[in-house]
C-alpha cells in the first residue's frame, strides 16, 4: 500500500488549511498516521489518490447509507442540478421532504431544514429556551452534538457539575448553564434536576450513543429519562443525527417507544448533501420565527440539490425496508464472528452494535458508558487501523468512532472483512 500522493497533498494542505484538514477527526492524529486523499467512491468501496481501494466503513460518517453514488441518486441529482443549484426561496421538493420526514417521525409536527446537524442542535436548544423561559441545558458525557459553544463541555469532579469548556474559546459563561449526567445513569440525571429544576430547559442526548463508539441504552434507560423530563417541565431533545434513518425508517424513537419533544436529524436526510432538520411539537415549533419570537434562518436552509438528494434516498428507504433487517444480521454476524477470532488469538475486544453501525472497543468486557469507553485500549485500536488499511479495509481513525455498513454491503464485503480481522488479530496476537 502506498500514500506517496497522500503525503504531498497533506503537506501542500497545511500551509493552506489548519492542520491541513476541513474536520479534526481527518488528520488521523489518534492513529498517529498520514490521513488518505480521497479520490471517488463507489458502493462499499472508497479509492484513494494512490490508487488503493478499500473497503468503506466511514461512510461518510454515517451519512451515506445506500452505498456511494448509486446511479439513480446520481441521476436525480443531475437533474436537480440542471434546475438550479439554489434559489434562497421555497420550492415544492421541501414539502415533499417534510412530509416524508413527518411520516417517519411523528413525533416532528412541524419541523425545518437546515443545512448542517450543529445548526439543527443550536436551533432546537434556542427554541426549548424559549419555550420554557430556562437557560439551563442537561448533557450527557461523551454525547456530541456539534460545535455549539454551550454543549462543548467535559465532565467536571462531580455527577451534578456545571459544564467546564472543552475548546479555547468556549468562554465559562457561555457554558455555566451546561450541566453534566451521565449516560444509562438515570440517577445521575435525576441528581441534577434535583438541584437545578427551576433552571433547565432541556435535556438532550444521543438515544443511542454514536459518538464515544456505539453504546446502546440500558432498556429502562431511555422511557426513565422521558418521565423524569415530562415531571419537571423539561423539553427531551433526540439528537438522531446519526441514528435518524439508519437504526431504523423511524429512528431510536420508534425503536424505544420514546417520544422526545424535539428532534434533530442530519446525514441520511441529505442523502450525502450537506442537509439536516430540526422539529417537533407543533406549540413548540410554532415559537420560531416568522411566526413566533425565536429567529432562525438560512441562505442554504433547504437547498434543492440536497434536499432532491435527500427525497430520493428517503423514499428508497421507505419502500425497502428489508435493507434494516439484512444490515442487522450482518452487524450481528460480525459481532459474533469477531469476538470469537478476538478470543482464539487474545486480543481484549469486545463490539457494540446496532443496526447498520457498531464499533470495536479494545477493552475487556462490555463498555455500556462513557468512563467504560475511555478505558479503551487505544493503542491497540491504533495498531489495528494501520494493519486493516494494508487489508484494504478502511475503519474510523479513531477508537471512539462507529463504524458504519451501507445497502451496499453485500456477503461478500462482510466475508472479506472477516478474513482480514483473523489475519490482522492474528499478527496483533503475536
Amino acid at each position: 500500500m502506498k500514500i506517496d500522493r497522500s503525503i504531498l497533498l497533506h503537506e501542500r494542505a497545511k500551509g493552506l488549511i489548519p492542520g491541513g484538514v476541513m474536520s479534526p477527526v481527518r488528520a488521523f492524529l489518534s492513529v498517529k498516521a498520514t490521513p488518505l486523499y480521497i479520490e471517488r467512491a463507489k458502493g462499499p468501496y472508497i479509492f484513494d489518490v494512490d490508487g488503493n481501494s478499500y473497503i468503506d466503513y466511514i461512510a461518510s460518517w454515517g451519512a451515506i447509507i445506500l452505498g456511494h453514488a448509486p446511479e439513480e441518486l446520481v441521476r436525480t441529482v443531475t437533474e436537480a442540478l440542471e434546475a438550479g443549484t439554489s434559489f434562497g426561496l421555497c420550492h415544492p421538493y421541501e414539502i415533499e421532504l417534510a412530509s416524508l420526514i413527518r411520516e417517519a417521525f411523528p413525533s416532528m409536527e412541524l419541523l425545518r431544514l437546515t443545512s448542517s446537524g450543529t445548526e439543527a442542535v443550536m436551533s432546537a436548544i434556542r427554541l426549548a429556551r424559549a419555550y420554557t423561559g430556562r437557560r439551563g441545558i442537561i448533557k450527557l458525557r461523551g454525547c456530541y452534538h456539534g460545535h455549539m459553544d454551550s454543549l462543548l463541555v467535559r465532565a467536571g469532579s462531580g455527577l451534578a457539575t456545571y459544564g467546564l469548556p472543552a475548546s479555547s474559546g468556549v468562554t465559562e459563561d457561555t457554558t455555566r448553564y451546561t450541566f453534566l449526567a451521565d449516560f444509562n445513569d438515570l440517577s445521575s440525571i435525576e441528581r441534577v434536576i434535583e438541584e437545578h429544576s427551576k433552571e433547565i430547559a432541556c435535556l438532550i442526548l444521543e438515544p443511542i450513543m454514536g459518538n464515544m463508539g456505539v453504546i446502546c441504552p440500558q432498556p429502562s434507560f431511555l422511557k426513565g429519562t422521558e418521565r423524569v423530563c415530562r415531571e419537571h417541565g423539561i423539553l427531551l431533545i433526540f439528537d438522531e443525527v446519526i441514528t435518524g434513518f439508519r437504526v431504523t425508517y423511524g429512528g431510536a424513537q420508534h425503536l424505544f417507544g420514546v417520544t422526545p419533544d424535539l428532534t434533530c436529524l442530519g446525514k441520511i436526510v441529505g442523502g450525502g448533501f450537506p442537509l439536516a432538520a430540526f422539529g417537533g411539537k407543533r406549540e413548540i415549533m410554532e415559537r420560531l420565527a416568522p411566526l413566533g419570537d425565536v429567529y432562525q434562518a438560512g441562505t442554504l436552509s433547504g437547498n434543492p440539490v440536497g434536499v432532491r438528494a435527500g427525497l430520493y434516498v428517503l423514499r428508497y428507504l421507505r419502500e425497502h425496508r428489508e435493507i434494516y433487517r439484512r444490515m442487522e444480521e450482518q452487524v450481528r454476524l460480525m459481532e459474533e464472528e469477531v469476538k470469537g477470532i478476538a478470543r482464539r488469538f487474545r486480543i481484549p475486544y469486545n463490539v457494540n452494535g446496532t443496526t447498520g453501525m457498531f464499533t470495536g472497543f479494545f477493552a475487556e468486557g462490555k463498555v455500556a458508558n462513557y468512563e467504560e469507553a475511555l478505558r479503551a485500549r487505544t493503542d491497540l485500536y491504533e495498531r489495528f487501523f494501520k494493519l486493516m488499511l494494508e487489508e484494504g479495509v478502511l475503519f474510523a481513525p479513531s477508537q471512539f468512532e462507529a463504524a458504519f455498513l451501507t445497502a451496499s454491503h453485500t456477503s461478500e464485503e462482510i466475508e472479506k472483512t472477516l478474513r482480514a480481522f483473523h489475519r490482522v488479530f492474528e499478527r496483533m496476537g503475536n
